[in-house]
């Protein structure tokens, strides 16, 4: 039952005008992107600083009530979705660039800095964020450490984790450490590597320092179309196994063209069956010799037309075409779950086409369009929920994801595990490594009140159906009522 004193004590942390008890507008933090899964929280609370933060989270702590921290809202593995009676900690009001250091060539943020605001911010000292999650736009750099986000440009530079030097976090008691320093050495264990990707459930990123890196000197870009998946697939693997390592290898197949040129017209062919992006960038010298190399591995696999960019205008637009998919699936079907898994480079040709088998087995289409250079998948399974299609698409998404562990690779490249994942985790882990895997969050967080139901697998989570909330019998008859 939720202490009827902590609205006022919240109240007293972080300002009466900060804590949102409207029931209406608690429904705008009932989900995050994995609509799917809903929850209203008891409250909000939208501190303005760390210690605010932590002002609240020892509310929490000191009456047991369940907390989430939140920040803009576009996971999609129901990370932020919120707990029954308990708090959601909004970080919305956290939005400022602390420092940028050009000498030491870092920056210092609050969590609800977007992706692309810091490297905006940088740009003016010649320098960049390197981590490029396609919704960059409006992704937070709070979520990319919860998640530990990838991205387009991820095959040569890494994910979120190789560029965070260190994090200053509210633990789940309230107090503030730092974890990781300034130079990104440390003695002893690395926290900074076990906090990052730990989904939000051993607490809350309030300042982040990552590493800036100089704007590269050159930047090629091409686009190229193959007569099959396949084809495209055998191309990635070529690249690597010639020491080609580009800045980004990306991947869209014919439904995911269709739907981005309906929505942004980028001068994808409609024709074709898969389209490569493939981006180099560094020294001119070395651009143009793995340049040459790139054109002549895509001309042996079948390359059917090959778009160079020409200048910053073109390349801004085979961008868009490729980083609108995801919203643009919204124009050739009227539902879709988006999904993510990892799988060997080696093996995205048999993956794709097995996904296409399954798809056709299920009477359902997925779209593809991923990050192929280093193998994370993003199939958008399409469906139409009034044509009841839900549980099918459901069971179909759980499939792929399954698969990939399968075919030596993971449940998630980047989006992680969340709600939607957690009793796959099985899948993956033996008993004594989610044995430890919780050993771990309990030393963090004893009493199990960040973040809870997530990442791990529950009896009550994976005891009940995943997915959208579903009526018993009894309920529609109007016998029964849901509390």
């Amino acid at each position: 039952m939720f202490d009827a004193r902590v609205p006022g004590l919240l109240a007293e942390a972080v300002g009466a005008p900060n804590v949102i008890t409207d029931p209406v507008r608690l429904r705008t933090y009932e989900c995050d992107g994995l609509t799917g899964f809903r929850q209203i929280p008891a409250l909000v609370v939208l501190p303005g600083s760390t210690e605010e933060v932590a002002a609240a989270v020892r509310v929490c702590h000191e009456h047991e009530v369940p907390f989430v921290a939140r920040g803009a809202g576009t996971g999609l593995s129901g990370g932020a979705l919120p707990v029954a009676d308990g708090v959601v900690i909004s970080l919305q009001r956290l939005r400022r660039v602390l420092e940028i250091d050009p000498l030491d060539r870092r920056a210092v943020l609050q969590p609800g800095v977007t992706n692309l605001d810091i490297t905006k911010a940088a740009a003016p000292h010649g320098l960049y964020y390197a981590p490029d999650p396609s919704s960059q736009q409006v992704c937070t750099i709070g979520g990319n450490v919860a998640e530990n986000s990838g991205g387009a440009h991820c095959v040569k530079y890494g994910f979120t984790t190789n560029h965070v030097l260190s994090l200053r976090v509210v633990l789940p008691d309230g107090s503030i450490v730092t974890l990781g320093s300034d130079t990104g050495e440390q003695l002893g264990p690395d926290l900074r590597g076990v906090f990052l990707g730990s989904e939000g459930t051993l607490g809350i990123a309030c300042e982040i320092t990552v590493k800036l890196l100089r704007t590269p000197e050159t930047v090629r870009t091409l686009l190229a179309d193959f007569p099959s998946v396949r084809a495209a697939g055998e191309v990635v693997s070529d690249l690597v196994a010639a020491g080609v390592i580009p800045a980004a290898v990306e991947m869209m197949d014919a439904l995911a063209i269709e739907a981005a040129e309906k929505a942004v017209h980028a001068g994808y062919t409609l024709t074709t069956a898969a389209a490569l992006v493939v981006e180099l960038d560094g020294p001119a010298a070395e651009c143009d010799g793995q340049f040459e190399q790139v054109k002549a591995i895509c001309d042996r696999h079948g390359c059917t037309r090959l778009h160079i960019a020409k200048d910053a205008g073109e390349r801004a637009m085979i961008w868009k075409g490729r980083k609108a998919a995801f919203a643009a699936v919204g124009w050739i079907s009227p539902d879709y779950i988006v999904q993510d898994g990892v799988v060997p480079r080696t093996r995205l040709a048999e993956v794709l086409e097995r996904i296409a088998r399954m798809a056709g087995e299920a009477g359902l289409r997925v779209a593809n369009v991923f990050h192929a250079g280093d193998g994370n998948l993003h199939p958008l399974v399409l469906f139409n929920e009034d044509a009841g299609e839900l549980m099918r698409a459901e069971e179909l998404s759980k499939n792929i994801t399954e698969l990939c562990v399968q075919l030596g690779g993971s449940l998630s490249g980047e989006h992680g595990i969340g709600t939607d994942k957690a009793c796959s985790m099985p899948r993956m882990f033996g008993e004594t490594d989610l044995a430890v895997m919780d050993r771990v969050r309990g030393a963090f967080d004893p009493d199990r009140l960040c973040n809870p139901g997530k990442l791990l697998p529950t009896p009550r989570l994976c005891g009940e159906k995943p997915g959208r909330y579903r009526p018993h019998p009894l309920e529609e008859a109007g016998v029964i009522e849901r509390l």
